[in-house]
């Protein structure tokens, strides 16, 4: 039975970095991906779009994600062009293709607590962009809320998707270890609103409803309001929301509720 293990819900290519800094705080790091991400299966549209970037006032990447894919495709970021993202991961992914304060306006919410949608446009001066062209770089299904606050500030806004994304489907390996960490009594970081759901839909293909009670029972640390609101929804009480930022999540591993 897995006991007090963390278990790390990422995307795999973004959950390495994590389960390192987990392991050095001396617990034991389980990756459990909730969300499998692809590349697109015809790219043109995404390569005809980002190859005439100076045509945007602000470009918007709605996650790590879609910044990393988009950036197979940039060879550099054209002066004068602002970027906003919503957390700090995404910054972080901004700083390894070489983006940061230092050389580049970056926006992104003011509160880590709420790196969403809602809060990037209350933090944007949407007055000075209206009139002007914007892109929302994202994958292939989103919310609109972004787009539709843009739009409804008078900017001129396109969207292009960068990759896509799925739970991944349940298999003879994958329940089995759902199964086992479920028996025991883990942290679970889970950094996505989707992801979250995907991960009840999971539990509920094993068929047990005392599976879905034990889920009740884990610890759930989360970065971002938005995913609590998700996870009450959805019947999830023992949570932790700790703020946007890998630094963040590891604080509150290191705290008890």
């Amino acid at each position: 039975m897995t006991t007090d293990a963390v278990v790390i819900t990422r995307p795999l290519a973004q959950a390495a970095p994590l389960a390192r800094q987990v392991e050095a705080l001396g617990r034991t790091a389980v990756l459990l991906p909730l969300l499998e991400i692809f590349p697109l299966a015809d790219q043109s549209d995404l390569i005809r779009t980002l190859a005439d970037l100076e045509r945007y006032a602000m470009v918007a990447f709605v996650s790590p994600n879609a910044i990393d894919a988009a950036f197979a495709h940039i060879a550099k970021w054209p002066a004068g062009v602002t970027l906003a993202v919503l957390g700090e991961g995404s910054r972080v992914a901004l700083a390894r293709h070489g983006l940061t304060d230092a050389n580049t306006r970056i926006v992104s919410p003011k509160d880590p607590a709420r790196s969403d949608s809602e809060n990037l446009l209350q933090t944007l001066d949407l007055a000075a962009l209206a009139g002007k062209e914007v892109l929302i770089v994202r994958g292939e299904s989103g919310r609109e809320l972004m787009a539709d606050g843009l739009r409804a500030a008078g900017a001129l806004v396109t969207t292009v998707a960068a990759y896509r994304r799925s739970v991944p489907p349940m298999t003879a390996a994958l329940r089995e270890r759902l199964q086992t960490l479920l028996d025991g009594q883990n942290d679970w970081i889970i950094t996505s609103s989707e992801a979250l759901r995907g991960l009840l839909a999971l539990v509920g293909e094993l068929g047990d409803p005392a599976y879905v009670a034990k889920l009740q029972q884990q610890r759930i640390i989360i970065p971002h309001a938005r995913i609590a609101e998700t996870a009450a929804a959805l019947g999830l009480t023992r949570l932790t929301l700790c703020g946007s930022g890998d630094e963040r999540l590891l604080a509150a591993l290191q705290s008890r509720p």
